[in-house]
């Protein structure tokens, strides 16, 4: 099993509590984290901008990605969410097993 912890931005916590919610009951992931708000700095199209956002930790396995990134994608109200993710190379072995068993499709 190949844990991920999965990074986006939402514009607002209600749009983060909504998405986070859906991932969590398709078994996109097992866990996810909402944090905020921080105040992120980016160029798009052109121009450097400014935004308030809530970060969310998601926490899943690397044989649910397609599934987690589709369901961001389809529920995400940006034309071009960051959706970032980073291998867990170490963890508490009785979590990461309730990770994968968390984020595993139900039979």
């Amino acid at each position: 099993m190949s844990a991920l912890l999965v990074l986006t931005n939402l514009p607002d916590r209600a749009a983060a509590e909504k998405l986070a919610e859906a991932l969590v009951e398709q078994r996109a992931a097992a866990c996810v984290n909402i944090l905020g708000p921080c105040r992120s700095v980016y160029r798009w199209q052109g121009a450097v901008q400014k935004a308030d956002e809530h970060l969310m930790l998601i926490k899943s396995t690397a044989d649910r990605y397609a599934t987690l990134e589709q369901a961001i994608r389809a529920a995400h109200p940006y034309e071009l969410p960051e959706i970032v993710a980073v291998p867990i190379e170490r963890g508490l072995p009785a979590y990461l097993e309730w990770l994968a068993a968390e984020s595993a499709p139900k039979p």
